[in-house]
């Protein structure tokens, strides 16, 4: 694969409320229901996955840390996890790094460095893949681009990512990470200028028309990443979807 083929407000309560419902709704949807929808995941399709790793085809060794969107957690990635075990790796491998949503995303990110030093030291590993969904994209895009954390990640996935800024930030604008969100903000600008996708790491995306949190939902693609259009899947729906999470467990075996 070629390397180069996420003021004050008056009268808005209620604006703000919605978009924190709409981005934490993911919380409750992974948790809940991750029992049932694994437990739909294609036996047949884990199965040849699981034969390419034991040809050496792929690897499923990398340690691998998950990083939630604006007021996400650890339990998004419930079913993502499940997938990636499906597909070959130990839970003592897949980590989910959590943080402030409403903080700063220079201090987020600082912390995922210090999360991926941590994970490195605890597994002997010499870098991790990292799984970024929605502003998660922001924290990680930083870490490897500003803080040179590439040269810790070997594959980087953003889901649904806000890697050029969203307009649907404008409902939380009074948190600085949603500033940095907003596109056009000095953030986006640091994270995007010159090349987005720094080092040997290697970079994909996965975005769809039908997102309805990014907007534009071209927002995530990065250039000199492998972009992925999904035909039609929902900002939350995609920590739910197997099928995508299978295909970026491929990815970071590759």
């Amino acid at each position: 694969m070629s390397r180069r083929s996420a003021r004050r407000l008056t009268g808005a309560a209620a604006a703000v409320t919605a978009v924190l419902a709409l981005f934490s709704s993911a919380t409750s949807a992974g948790a809940a229901d991750a029992n049932d929808r694994t437990s739909g995941i294609a036996t047949a399709t884990a199965s040849t996955r699981s034969a390419e790793a034991t040809t050496g085809t792929l690897s499923t060794s990398t340690p691998v840390v998950f990083v939630h969107g604006y007021t996400g957690s650890a339990s998004n990635w419930v079913t993502a996890m499940s997938v990636f075990r499906l597909n070959g790796w130990s839970s003592s491998n897949l980590f989910a790094y959590e943080y402030n949503s409403y903080g700063n995303n220079i201090t987020n990110a600082r912390g995922l460095a210090t999360f991926v030093d941590n994970v490195k030291s605890q597994t002997g590993a010499s870098k991790v893949a990292l799984v970024n969904h929605s502003m998660g994209g922001l924290v990680s895009q930083y870490y490897l681009k500003v803080l040179g954390g590439n040269t810790s990640v070997s594959h980087l996935a953003s889901i649904a990512g806000a890697n050029h800024g969203t307009t649907y930030a404008s409902a939380c604008l009074v948190y600085t990470t949603c500033q940095q969100m907003y596109p056009g903000s000095s953030f986006i600008a640091q994270i995007t200028s010159g090349d987005e996708t720094p080092g040997s790491t290697k970079y994909a995306t996965w975005y769809s028309p039908c997102d309805g949190v990014i907007i534009p939902y071209t927002s995530t693609r990065l250039d000199g990443a492998t972009n992925n259009p999904v035909a039609c899947q929902t900002h939350i729906g995609f920590l739910t979807d197997t099928s995508v999470l299978g295909d970026i467990a491929d990815f970071v075996a590759s």
